[in-house]
């Protein structure tokens, strides 16, 4: 019986490696190449080797390919750019290889080679054809050896093969169309949801009409194993897309479209290891590239044949957040981007649909909202009544200080307090200088506001001769500030507003519109009681209504910019 029990244990064994693909139709290990025989890859040097009959070629030529080195079962064939990961090329077998040898399509026709049985090999020889258009550089021979059902090694690899033909493609990049070119067709939303993936800001915008849109979609072929891309932006130096586990910068396959120094367009891709600028690597297979620079609208499109890898997920089945950032480049290499957009939830780039934004994070809008409050109102109030309302509870107040005084000195207080809780939040959530000017403005405008209060503690009396040097430092520093602040917030509302009419930016014109008119009816009053023989310092009913109407208009703008912030 247990003689019985061998033999049936035997055969099971042999047929279980028999089943583990002998016909060698292995398209499901086009990308990685690794046999589905279980987990035993060999890391050591193994006995086999590639050999190729030439060190250079160019569009077209065939290149003869060689694996040897002791006797295998099985084995896979791909050409690939170097540092690359999808096949290139397609292969042709000869007669001399004794039907030992099969085509496979792995994204493209023909551009693999495995076996055709589990018989014992020790050489099989094919032919390499080289594309006759697209993007090419150097390439290597990668193969798979199957010694055993169990024991293989993958990624044996060819020396490289120089290209030396005369196509675009240098370096990490490709060198395409001067600006004004117009050989790319209009990128449209024309297909969003129906036939391909789509992420835009505004949302659902076209940016074949409007020049405020900045637009990325996807289409993933029949197969699997090509994605084709389309970006489009207003930039004065790129656009980048990018694939990413997360919604923060870090561990994402990137694809750039950046102007060169000569104004031309160049295709890059990288992948970034942090909130730091991203990794140039190997371009790998792109194929397609078209771009085109018209008023200052950047746009391109591609076929990518590369796998799509954030470490963490692999392929473009797996869901990724989607990104889409613009910035300046400097000497042909991209600089912290002026805005960020990523999606609200992952997104299987296979399944067509309209990705919409996950808006700004509430850190950021509390940011925004205690800014607004801060300069459109405590500071905007506290400034006009140390000026223009000085005769108002004079000789009244708290602690020998006047109630203009101590109101004045209560709103700045709030002022600088709030302008410091908000500045907190802020580099606590974005943790970077992302935002162009803004941030700069921004730095500057709290150093500032924190001197003032510090040296009106140390200012001298009323009395003493030197108090018009601090009265005149407090006044222009004030002033400075403001300016300062309104800039920021412009710069601010500028990142934040996300409407294709940029309304925002628009109400906050209308404010300081609002904000100068009454000053100029105050100076204007004030002057009318100068030359009335009226004692200007003496504040009337007239300048108390003027502030009461200030305050109302005031209102109206900051709850129109709060809403508004909200609905980012």
């Amino acid at each position: 019986m247990d003689r019985y029990i061998f033999i049936v244990a035997t055969i099971a064994l042999v047929l279980s490696g028999v089943r583990c693909y002998p016909s060698g139709k292995v398209t499901e290990s086009c990308i990685d190449m690794v046999p589905q025989h279980g987990s035993n890859l060999q890391t050591s040097k193994g006995p086999y080797l590639v050999d190729v009959n030439t060190s250079s070629f160019k569009e077209g030529d065939k290149v003869t390919v060689t694996l040897r080195g002791g006797t295998f079962l099985g084995f896979m064939l791909q050409a690939r750019l170097v540092g690359g990961v999808s096949p290139l090329g397609s292969f042709s077998i000869p007669s001399v290889t004794g039907g030992q040898a099969q085509l496979l399509t792995c994204g493209i026709t023909n551009s693999a080679v495995s076996h055709t049985s589990g018989s014992s090999k020790s050489s099989i020889q094919v032919t390499w054809i080289a594309p006759t258009s697209g993007p090419l550089n150097n390439i290597q021979f990668s193969a798979t050896f199957v010694q055993k059902t169990q024991t293989f090694w993958v990624g044996v690899k060819s020396s490289a093969v120089t290209y030396t033909g005369n196509g675009t493609f240098t370096g990490t990049s490709i060198t395409n169309m001067p600006p004004g070119s117009s050989s790319l067709s209009p990128i449209s939303s024309n297909g969003c949801g129906s036939s391909k993936v789509c992420f835009s800001q505004p949302m659902s915008c076209d940016p074949s009409v409007s020049s405020n849109c900045y637009f990325m979609s996807a289409v993933t072929s029949s197969s699997g194993a090509a994605v084709q891309v389309e970006m489009a932006g207003a930039s004065n130096g790129y656009i980048a897309i990018g694939f990413s586990d997360d919604q923060k910068m870090g561990n994402d396959d990137i694809y750039i479209c950046g102007l060169d120094n000569n104004g031309s367009i160049q295709i890059k891709h990288a992948f970034s290891t942090g909130t730091v600028t991203p990794n140039i690597i190997s371009l790998g297979n792109i194929s397609n590239f078209k771009a085109s620079v018209n008023n200052g609208i950047i746009s391109c499109s591609f076929t990518t044949w590369n796998t799509i890898s954030t470490q963490r997920s692999i392929g473009s089945s797996s869901p990724y957040y989607l990104m889409l950032v613009y910035g300046s480049m400097s000497n042909g290499n991209i600089v912290v981007h002026n805005r960020a957009y990523v999606s609200d939830s992952q997104v299987n780039i296979s399944n067509p649909a309209i990705v919409t934004t996950g808006g700004e994070p509430p850190l950021v809008k509390a940011h925004g909202s205690l800014m607004l409050i801060s300069w459109m109102t405590t500071a905007s109030l506290g400034m006009i009544i140390a000026r223009y309302l000085k005769g108002v509870g004079r000789g009244k107040g708290c602690g020998n200080k006047d109630m203009w005084f101590v109101v004045h000195m209560t709103l700045m207080i709030l002022t600088v307090v709030a302008s410091s809780i908000a500045f907190i939040l802020v580099f606590s959530e974005v943790r970077d200088w992302t935002g162009g000017a803004h941030p700069v403005l921004g730095c500057i405008v709290m150093i500032l506001a924190l001197i003032q209060p510090s040296v009106a503690m140390f200012r001298c009396g009323p009395t003493d001769k030197w108090r018009f040097v601090f009265n005149w430092f407090h006044a222009l520093n004030a002033w400075v500030i403001k300016v300062l602040a309104m800039a920021a917030i412009f710069t601010g509302l500028l990142l934040l507003d996300a409407t294709d009419n940029q309304w925002l930016v628009k109400v906050m014109g209308g404010f300081v519109g609002w904000e100068a008119a009454l000053y100029i009816v105050l100076e204007s009053y004030r002057c009318w009681k100068r030359n009335d023989n009226s004692d200007a310092s003496e504040s009337t009913s007239m300048e108390l209504l003027i502030l009461g109407l200030f305050f109302l208009g005031n209102l109206c703008f900051l709850v129109a910019l709060l809403v508004g912030i909200g609905m980012q």
